[in-house]
């Protein structure tokens, strides 16, 4: 069984939204949210989705899942203290989901919703294949590691070595559930992500690349680059943008 499990937990202070979360704000005719859940929806090798909801916006997104006909949606959980604590309420809710089925769990942004089938699919074969699947992207530009306190460069890595951690961040069910319980049992409640839990536990995670406009809605400036590529794609304008 596939499962995506799909994060929208945050408030997106950020992003400076005057009176909703950022994943509900209306991007070319629908919410950043249905964007992102449509394209598993739409995905035929994806069985389940569960959402990690804000607690007081659940009942909106409810609504939200029923007006865009989305049907793969089988839970949709409240968030928790941190973000780590939110996807282990999501992945918790997917082993309800998955009964006694050996599943693959696909961990997503809400807030991403300019990923493609090809990626999902990536995602998938490659869990089969390697056990995880870590979207990344190829670094553009020079990246400094600093010393903070100094202001001042530590060292600079080859771009050639560096990727940027993206999402979907795929694993075996069972795999990330031990992890996420270990961490609890040591009381770690503030991994940054799932990569950086699955890889202090010792998990070998293997990389894929992803397209360059899977971006993260965190700002203003993601919010109108992500529309014009909606936008983009939805006029056909640029041949090849998913390749």
């Amino acid at each position: 069984m596939n499962i995506a499990v799909i994060f929208a937990g945050g408030v997106g202070r950020r992003m400076h939204s005057k009176d909703r979360p950022k994943q509900f704000l209306n991007m070319y005719n629908k919410p950043i949210i249905i964007h992102t859940i449509d394209q598993f929806e739409r995905h035929p090798l994806i069985d389940a989705i569960v959402v990690v909801c804000v607690e007081g916006w659940m009942a909106y997104l409810m609504e939200l899942l029923d007006q865009y006909r989305i049907k793969k949606v089988k839970q949709v959980v409240p968030g928790g203290e941190t973000g780590q604590l939110s996807i282990y309420n999501g992945l918790k809710a997917a082993e309800n989901v998955a009964g006694q089925q050996e599943s693959i769990v696909l961990i997503h942004d809400g807030v991403r919703p300019l990923i493609n089938e090809k990626l999902i699919t990536d995602n998938i074969e490659t869990v089969k294949k390697y056990g995880s699947a870590i979207t990344t992207a190829k670094v553009k530009e020079t990246i400094l590691v600093v010393e903070e306190s100094e202001s001042t460069i530590d060292y600079i890595p080859s771009r050639n070595n560096s990727r940027v951690a993206k999402a979907p961040q795929s694993f075996w069910l069972k795999d990330i559930l031990n992890a996420h319980e270990k961490a609890l049992s040591e009381g770690e409640k503030d991994f940054i992500d799932s990569c950086t839990m699955m890889q202090y536990y010792g998990y070998k995670l293997h990389l894929i690349d992803g397209p360059n406009q899977n971006i993260k809605i965190t700002t203003p400036e993601d919010f109108f680059m992500a529309r014009t590529i909606l936008e983009i794609k939805e006029n056909d304008q640029l041949y090849g943008l998913d390749d």
